[in-house]
């Protein structure tokens, strides 16, 4: 069983540098985060590891980009950082700090969960007309792509934490899970690797291109000129922000779209690695591949300049980064498929990369598929 022993929230009016900050944190705390080139041995005295959550807002501050509307919740910080102890066999365990709180509303009776209808923070027409303005951009040259997300809430009564903790249960979580603090929480159901650093190397797996999981979709999927250039587009994107990190020359692709399988949509995922540089540490780690290239674009800070125009509001809990940092090993999924919740409202985030080749219709239908599945689990009393 795992105890809190200390934790650092971090939200985008506090100012500063939130990569340096967290690593500074988590560096006080004993944990070898300063050079990731090498590997710390477990201190048995030391806490077991750490709970990372990285905003897209904290990502886009990180590399000198906007950081778009305002948070839809506001409760949330753009970074936590928790730090964790093993509970000694039979001891008791410690209450969290005052800092970490919980409080949620009062379940209404028999059942104890009830959830409103959704409210779109756009509408269709809204949306496809955001994915005009992109194609626009990228006709005028200022862009090859952008990912356009949307964001959905929905009032409740009861104690959110139980729908958040179903979502790591969907098929192909990689990275299921759930962080909570005072008046909020996050659910996250992430099949995609933003960041790993094990055994001297860097990996980050990004996805890219989606198609129901039938034999049609996935022949579909294989097929597709526009979503294999999408794809590889955002592949060397990937390779860039790691060969910022990586010994020169390490950089490569070990795998190159290959489709996986997450609940009812096919997706085409690569792999990427690189050797890690000798001295790099998380927060220079952070600065590279913060905000995902997957959920941005290319490039990238042009990208970032699209999306804060057009998005209605902030991305929350969506679109930054949730994992493990630990002795020896960092593992941080990239938040799609992730709700958050407020005292009295959940939210979901959905959206897709647009290109030149993309049709409005086509991509609102593609993020609404994407949610579905969240939100229907989310509904489950």
């Amino acid at each position: 069983m795992l105890v809190e022993r200390d934790r650092y929230e971090w939200r985008v009016t506090d100012g500063g540098d939130p990569a340096a900050l967290a690593e500074d944190f988590l560096a006080g705390h004993g944990l070898g985060v300063t050079d990731l080139a090498r590997p710390a041995a477990h201190d048995p005295a030391g806490p077991c590891g750490a709970a990372l959550y990285v905003s897209a807002a904290a990502g886009a501050t990180m590399v000198g980009a906007r950081t778009g509307g305002p948070s839809p919740v506001p409760a949330l910080p753009d970074v936590a950082v928790v730090v964790f102890d093993h509970d000694p066999a039979g001891a008791p365990a410690r209450p969290a700090p005052a800092t970490a709180a919980r409080r949620w509303p009062a379940p209404p009776g028999p059942g104890g969960w009830w959830l409103a209808d959704w409210r779109e923070s756009w509408t269709p027409q809204q949306h496809a007309d955001a994915v005009e303005a992109v194609r626009a951009a990228i006709g005028r040259g200022d862009v090859y792509q952008v990912n356009v997300v949307g964001h959905a809430a929905a009032r409740y009564t009861g104690d959110p934490r139980p729908a958040l903790a179903r979502l790591g249960a969907l098929p192909g979580a990689r990275y299921g899970g759930t962080l909570h603090g005072d008046g909020w929480a996050i659910g996250c159901a992430s099949p995609e690797t933003l960041v790993e650093v094990t055994a001297g190397r860097v990996i980050t797996r990004p996805i890219k291109g989606t198609r129901p999981a039938t034999a049609t979709g996935r022949r579909e999927l294989l097929a597709s000129a526009k979503e294999r250039a999408e794809h590889v587009m955002i592949v060397d994107l990937e390779r860039n922000d790691l060969a910022r990190v990586a010994r020169t020359g390490s950089v490569r692709v070990d795998e190159l779209f290959a489709l996986r399988r997450w609940c009812d949509l096919w997706q085409a995922e690569s792999t990427v690695s690189a050797a890690v540089a000798d001295g790099l540490g998380l927060a220079g780690l952070l600065r590279a591949v913060c905000p995902g290239g997957s959920v941005t674009g290319a490039p990238k800070l042009a990208a970032l300049d699209r999306i804060a125009a057009l998005e209605p509001v902030g991305r929350g809990a969506s679109m930054g980064a949730l994992g493990w940092v630990g002795p020896g090993r960092l593992d941080l999924g990239l938040t799609i498929r992730t709700a958050a919740a407020d005292t009295d409202r959940l939210h979901v985030w959905a959206g897709g990369g647009i290109t030149w080749d993309s049709d409005p219709a086509a991509e609102v239908a593609e993020a609404a598929a994407k949610a579905a599945p969240v939100r229907a689990l989310l509904a489950a009393g």
